[in-house]
């Protein structure tokens, strides 16, 4: 595909990704009130248990309608995953057959719970997160944690463990898009694995090495599937080939 078409397509995607974020960032504006307090759930807990003032703090007048609205624009992200990650495949592969298309049904069906269980891994360690970082403000203190700084720490992590999940099912793509072979990735699995221990030492912002094992070795084991998946791909296509070529 010619580079002004390929940029003409990726137009297209990202407008139609957008559209489907308004439709779920609609949806998210009126969720907005249970969803708050289940962001706030975890300040309060630890707020509890550790007997100190902690809370959210809206800074500005207009805070707490820029809060709002971040917040169901982070919902919409979450409602619509299955569309815009339609999207991102439909991007990638644009030139395959109509066969070959059909993949996008298992994309589609492998990255949308693998996002959704980032989200949920994520979701699990915040609360670890914020105990433990709850522990460091000294006795007698008042944390008032700033609304919108929480809110993108919030996001950041749920977003970010996301996509790491669905980044494997991303390679397998590529591999059946015939852009990466198994072998390339079976070359540079100690670079993935150094990468997912890097990024779960980063992401989840607790000192304790336990967390961060807990949450590398999933992205691994994620790893090393689509390893698995592309080398019986590769040898599927590398025996038809043979046979192709012994005709």
């Amino acid at each position: 595909m010619p580079l002004r078409e390929h940029l003409l397509e990726l137009r297209k995607r990202l407008f139609l990704a957008a559209c489907g974020l308004v439709v779920g960032a609609i949806v998210g504006w009126f969720l907005y009130e249970p969803l708050l307090e289940a962001l706030q759930a975890p300040l309060l807990k630890a707020a509890e248990e550790q007997g100190k003032v902690i809370s959210l703090n809206f800074s500005g007048l207009a805070s707490a309608l820029d809060m709002k609205v971040k917040v169901s624009l982070f919902l919409g992200v979450l409602v619509t995953c299955p569309w815009w990650l339609y999207q991102l495949w439909a991007f990638i592969t644009p030139g395959l057959t109509t066969r070959e298309k059909r993949y996008a049904f298992a994309f589609l069906g492998g990255s949308v719970p693998l996002f959704l269980g980032g989200a949920y891994l994520a979701w699990w360690v915040l609360p670890h997160a914020v105990d433990i970082l709850a522990g460091f403000v000294p006795d007698g203190a008042t944390n008032l944690a700033d609304a919108q700084g929480y809110l993108s720490f919030v996001m950041r992590l749920v977003l970010a463990f996301g996509l790491a999940f669905v980044l494997p099912v991303v390679l397998v793509a590529l591999n059946a898009a015939g852009l990466l072979r198994a072998s390339a990735m079976a070359k540079g699995w100690r670079w993935a694995v150094l990468v997912a221990f890097v990024f779960a030492a980063v992401m989840t912002p607790t000192p304790d090495a336990l967390t961060m094992i807990f949450v590398a070795l999933p992205i691994c084991g994620l790893y090393f599937a689509a390893l698995g998946i592309s080398y019986l791909h590769d040898r599927r296509v590398d025996k038809r080939d043979a046979a192709r070529l012994a005709l």
